[in-house]
């Protein structure tokens, strides 16, 4: 009985563990498609209706910029999490 007891406990925490990771996901999908709206609205305003590929465009080069200073800053603050758990 105690492998089983072992066995139910593991798991029921690997899937907190997961169920944790799939809504963490499914709020940072939330956030994305407001930001991708907010960045949207911003540059119809600024970028006249007749240049949608422009607008594109800029859209497109507004958003991997964005996405590159995220991944570096998280890759940054990683690195220094595991740098402290290492001492």
């Amino acid at each position: 009985m105690g492998k089983t007891r072992i066995f139910f406990k593991k798991m029921g925490k690997e899937y907190f563990a997961t169920m944790a990771k799939m809504l963490t996901s499914a709020f940072g999908l939330v956030a994305a498609l407001s930001w991708n709206e907010a960045i949207k609205a911003i540059i119809d305003r600024y970028i006249t209706k007749g240049n949608s590929m422009v607008s594109y465009i800029i859209y497109a080069l507004v958003v991997t910029v964005i996405v590159v200073m995220v991944t570096i800053w998280l890759a940054h603050w990683t690195q220094k999490i595991d740098d402290d758990e290492r001492k």
